[in-house]
């Protein structure tokens, strides 16, 4: 079982240590080839600070892709705790608002708000949108950390297109055990990738509720934190249940709330 304090979460960890094995060795033979520069939707996975060319009539903001739908009024609200007592308050909205982004692409807005004891820490506009083959594409973020009221930093913020960054993708149209592919990419700044662990295997209880069908886990590495490591649990027709991290002080977030929108 998934270390749980509350006694909320349940998943095999057997099947997990199995899964992620399968999935690094996975990562590893998709990082040595491939077809370099994925261009259109329905091409493979991009990997790595390889080029991609996206064709904005290939792109819609309407998101439903089933483990990731973005439909605007959805609401998620978190509980993020670590083992050193820290609790935060994450609600994450899709707005009515898109946002051309500089490789042409009209993505939505989804507004990221990170709380501790009532005051706002971290604020992020992320922007999104879905290829014609289900892929959904993380194209970039506008990102403030903020202290006593005040922005300290907006390291992190990057847009596709821009200084060399690149797109990434943050769900797959058809996640399978194996797959791996880049997150985002700008070099230095944000170089996250992901890899489907398990699909269907998984079964999680939250706060919000208990899943246990078709279930998507992931594993998000950081290349310019090697010791960084997330799991996530996605459940369809919802989207991202529950985060841990096996790394540091094993933060989790916990699913407490949810909203369909329109």
């Amino acid at each position: 079982m998934i270390p749980n304090p509350r006694g909320g979460i349940r998943c095999h960890l057997a099947a997990i240590a199995a899964a992620i094995a399968a999935a690094i060795a996975a990562a590893a033979i998709a990082g040595c080839g491939g077809d370099a520069g994925a261009t259109d939707a329905g091409d493979p996975l991009p990997q790595g600070g390889e080029p991609v060319t996206l064709d904005p009539a290939e792109f819609t903001t309407e998101i439903d892709n089933p483990w990731l739908p973005l439909s605007p009024g959805s609401r998620w609200v978190y509980r993020e705790t670590d083992t050193t007592g820290s609790e935060q308050r994450v609600v994450v909205v899709v707005t009515d608002r898109t946002r051309t982004i500089a490789n042409g692409v009209e993505a939505r807005v989804v507004r990221d708000v990170v709380s501790e004891a009532g005051e706002p820490i971290e604020i992020t506009d992320d922007w999104f949108a879905q290829d014609s083959a289900g892929n959904v594409w993380y194209l970039g973020e506008r990102t403030a950390e903020y202290r006593n009221g005040r922005i300290t930093t907006r390291a992190g913020s990057f847009e596709a297109g821009v200084d060399g960054a690149e797109a990434g993708i943050a769900m797959p149209a058809d996640p399978e055990p194996g797959m791996s592919y880049r997150q985002e990419y700008y070099e230095g700044e944000a170089e996250d990738r992901g890899a489907i662990v398990t699909r269907g295997a998984e079964r999680v209880e939250v706060p919000f509720g208990f899943y246990d069908t078709d279930v998507v886990m992931t594993r998000d590495l950081v290349p310019t934190e090697p010791r960084v490591q997330e799991l996530k649990l996605y459940a369809p027709g919802v989207g991202m249940v529950l985060s841990v991290h096996t790394d540091g002080d094993g933060g989790r977030a916990e699913l407490v709330s949810y909203r369909r929108g329109r």
